[in-house]
């Protein structure tokens, strides 16, 4: 993107004027932000966006009428996600006296999207800044985002190699004028190198990607700005209506922006916990072997767009600091591009033991980023009978062949993951020795490392943990334990691990063998 090629093509100072006047919105006062594509008024209960009249490489807001056009699709696109902030689009008319009015009885001259205001400091940068993002959160922003993906639009035409491409280069372009002075130029060129490379490696299965339905009619810009919370819940706006080749991508490389945004702010336990909600809710695992490049690709936009914009800065400060955080974009870019080997990690016990808060805990720091996928055999079992996760099943949903399809299918799912280079937790209760073997051969099979830990802890301890848990995804009880412990095992070959003590020390002592 280069802001120093946008031409202005028409003189908005009247209507800029007009809005910003407190008269205009019935006495409200008026509070102004300037970006270069836009001047947002706030108001009162509410916000009106003027697109400005300029014209870009990648966007065209020349004339009136394509403003318009804008604003009614920025209106449609926004709704899909945010249809209780996004009111409409209201025109700037020229009266028979020659005065301009909001949404008069005159000829339209501009348009302007009209929104319900928000409490800024609920947007989920502001949340972050100041360290008060709520982990909990980041599952319901990974079924939110995963909801918005299912229902947009396909667009085939868009995305797979040639898509990842035209961002790769367009990246080569920025670091290459922009970074002067900023980034090494070495490490531009390494990154931009590595990059093609990872590309010329996945190409295919990106393109493959897009013929089978993964381009959508996305959202584009999906950081941390653009999602608020609302009655507490993540609500994602402002996503890009102007360029369909910024829009039309992937839904991983959707995804990856706000992935991204959350490790370059260190919350790799917030990364992990919307990534793994995602998958859940998608099962979308065929294209993670693209996502380092993906993720790769959205820091080096910011890395390029942060070179960019500190080049236009007149205050030195903030300058200095926008090519800072250029450095780091770029950093981290090549950093991705550069994953740890991908590895299979079992963890098997009675139920009550804890495996699901060890792997839920241990998951952000293993592998690739944003850390281990997390298989958990309760959430597999409810999906296989079509049931909501908090649901209790019947009996009939612990059958032996509802069974042997929920470890199949930790097994498949498995394969599917560290084949595409990322690792994997699995947490199932492995009691018996066969099901314990299928899982070592998925990981000797994919060539893999594979470890196998066995949580102990006495039959008091376990039982007093699942009584004490409310709207949980496990539906165990003292029962259900007391069969568990009734089956023959057969061989342990796993590492046994006391449970006993709290999460944070199993969890230290399971870390603690890995690194051997």
């Amino acid at each position: 993107m280069r802001y120093g090629d946008a031409m202005i093509t028409e003189d908005q100072s009247r209507i800029i004027e007009l809005l910003g006047l407190p008269a205009t919105h019935h006495g409200a006062e008026v509070e102004r932000i300037d970006t270069h594509t836009a001047v947002v008024f706030l108001a009162g209960a509410r916000a009106l966006k003027l697109k400005r009249a300029v014209r870009f490489d990648y966007l065209d807001a020349s004339t009136a009428e394509r403003r318009r056009q804008l604003c009614t699709a920025e209106v449609e696109l926004n709704r899909r996600t945010a249809p209780g902030i996004y009111r409409g689009v209201v025109p700037v008319t020229r009266e028979r006296d020659g005065s301009l009015a909001l949404g008069g009885a005159g000829t339209p001259v501009d348009w302007v999207v009209e929104m319900n205001r928000f409490d800024e400091t609920a947007l989920l940068d502001r949340i972050a800044a100041g360290g008060r993002l709520e982990l909990d959160v980041m599952p319901r922003l990974g079924e939110a985002i995963a909801r918005f993906h299912r229902e947009a639009r396909r667009r085939p035409e868009y995305g797979g190699s040639a898509g990842i491409r035209r961002v790769i280069d367009g990246n080569a372009t920025g670091l290459d004028e922009f970074g002067k002075g900023v980034l090494d130029p070495d490490v531009s060129q390494q990154l931009i190198g590595e990059s093609r490379r990872e590309l010329e490696r996945h190409g295919l299965l990106l393109d493959a990607r897009a013929r089978a339905g993964f381009v959508r009619q996305c959202h584009g810009d999906l950081h941390l700005r653009n999602i608020v919370l609302l009655d507490g819940e993540p609500v994602l706006f402002d996503a890009i209506e102007f360029n369909d080749d910024i829009a039309c991508i992937d839904v991983l490389y959707d995804l990856g922006f706000v992935l991204m945004d959350l490790w370059h702010r260190a919350l790799p336990r917030h990364a992990n916990a919307a990534w793994n909600a995602y998958l859940r809710a998608t099962g979308d695992l065929e294209g993670l072997a693209a996502l380092p490049l993906l993720l790769s690709c959205r820091a080096a936009v910011r890395a390029k767009t942060s070179a960019t914009s500190g080049s236009f800065q007149r205050d030195a400060a903030q300058a200095g600091e926008l090519r800072a955080l250029a450095r780091e974009y770029a950093t981290l870019a090549t950093r991705l591009l550069r994953p740890p080997p991908a590895r299979l990690i079992a963890i098997g016990g009675y139920s009550g033991s804890g495996k699901s808060t060890l792997a839920l805990a241990m998951a952000p720091s293993i592998g690739a980023v944003p850390g281990a996928v997390v298989l958990r055999s309760d959430e597999i079992r409810k999906e296989l009978c079509g049931r909501p996760l908090t649901e209790r099943l019947t009996p009939d949903g612990y059958a032996p062949e509802v069974s042997e399809q929920v470890y199949a299918a930790l097994s498949a799912r498995a394969d599917v993951i560290v084949r595409g280079g990322h690792s994997v937790i699995v947490d199932a209760v492995y009691r018996r020795e066969y099901r314990r073997e299928a899982i070592e051969r998925v990981a000797a099979n994919a060539d893999v490392p594979f470890a196998g830990f066995w949580l102990d802890a006495p039959a008091a301890t376990l039982v007093d943990r699942v009584q004490s848990r409310r709207t949980d995804v496990s539906d165990a009880d003292a029962g259900v334990i007391g069969v568990q412990r009734a089956q023959d095992g057969g061989m342990m070959r796993w590492t046994h691990i006391d449970a006993s003590p709290g999460a944070d020390d199993v969890r230290r002592s399971v870390e603690h063998r890995l690194a051997r």
